[in-house]
């Protein structure tokens, strides 16, 4: 028979391999308070069970919509400037600014953190960034995983992995088939760089023009990597309030503007038989933007391919409501502006006609 005091002597030889299973299991134990702060109606509890539970409320014909994504190598932002705790809301971020461009609502959230080593205070911060996340979205944080893969990542750094799994019902789904001719352009204001392009973010500044995460550039107040941290905003509350003001009717489309920047991702909800004409005259570009354009000597067009430009959402609206929808937006705490119209199918799917 092996007993409880046996397998503590085991840990100690897994926590001499460079893992170890107490310090991991005393944070979560502290944090427990502050993730019940994102529970909502659904959720079942179940104390150290091997999965989270969640039960969904009537609905008639309920789709469920899945989402995932990472945070990429803007967290090595964070590893420079040894700050954390706004990393986890750009994951939640990632995940259910997705889910709501086919009009679903995020129900519940699951993280996977993977480090080199568990240090208590550093997964704190994440895991705070993630209940604060998971709280804006009204998104119950449902559970998590935590890998301790010593050898497999560099010591002090680790990767962040999110799950969200959402619902819509089926006659509300937003798919893009009813985007027409004369369709209004939307754009809701990003807080900065989002979560995309730091590979390059990272070249242009770093790399090729040697400047420090801690130097504040001319025209800026405080150090980049304030700048570059400034965490995803999240758009769930104000869009899906829109939605139920307005309905599919007069929303007909939502694109999230994650990896490849405008031009790739607003022809995705597009039927084949529509194009736009877009101008980002009216798009709050943050500062951080102009000085990527004039350091990486990148083209207007290569930087709208890769980074979001001031706008972090797109929805395709019925022309009639434009002006309705946009004032309801703003009042709900998103700036959003006009940027544009669906056309009759061009030979390009977007025509820039700002440039």
């Amino acid at each position: 028979m092996i007993y409880y005091e046996d397998a503590m002597a085991d840990q100690e030889k897994y926590k001499k391999s460079g893992v170890d299973l107490d310090a991991a299991e005393s944070v979560i134990e502290q944090m427990k308070d502050r993730f019940a702060e994102t529970s909502r109606d659904g959720v079942i509890d179940l104390p150290n069970g091997f999965a989270g539970l969640f039960r969904l409320r009537e609905y008639k014909n309920p789709v469920l919509t899945g989402c995932t994504d990472g945070v990429g190598t803007k967290l090595k932002i964070a590893f420079d400037a040894g700050k954390h705790d706004t990393i986890g809301i750009d994951l939640v971020a990632m995940c259910v600014n997705d889910a709501i461009c086919v009009g679903a609502e995020p129900l519940f959230f699951l993280d996977y953190l993977a480090t080199s080593g568990f240090k208590a205070e550093i997964a704190e911060e994440i895991l705070t960034g993630i209940v604060e996340g998971c709280k804006q979205a009204h998104c119950a944080l449902l559970g998590g995983e935590t890998a301790q893969l010593p050898g497999f990542y560099k010591p002090g750094e680790y990767d962040l992995g999110g799950f969200c799994v959402g619902v819509v019902e089926e006659d509300e789904l937003i798919k893009g088939d009813k985007i027409v001719e004369g369709d209004v352009l939307l754009g809701l204001a990003s807080s900065g760089l989002h979560s995309n392009g730091f590979s390059l973010v990272r070249k242009i500044l770093f790399d090729d023009n040697k400047i420090a995460p801690t130097d504040i550039l001319p025209g800026f107040d405080r150090p980049l990597w304030e700048i570059l941290l400034e965490p995803t905003q999240i758009y769930v509350r104000q869009v899906l309030a829109a939605l139920e003001r307005f309905g599919v009717e007069n929303i007909h489309g939502i694109a999230n503007m994650t990896g490849g920047g405008i031009t790739g991702n607003l022809p995705r909800i597009f039927p084949e038989s529509v194009s736009a004409e877009v101008s980002l005259v009216n798009a709050p570009r943050a500062e951080i933007f102009k000085v990527l354009h004039k350091l990486g000597e990148l083209s207007e067009l290569e930087m709208r391919s890769i980074f979001n430009c001031g706008v972090g959402m797109i929805l395709v609206v019925e022309k009639s409501t434009a002006d309705d929808i946009q004032t309801f937006i703003k009042a709900a705490g998103v700036l959003p502006f006009e940027m544009g119209k669906i056309i009759q199918k061009q030979d390009k799917s977007i025509i820039y006609k700002d440039l």
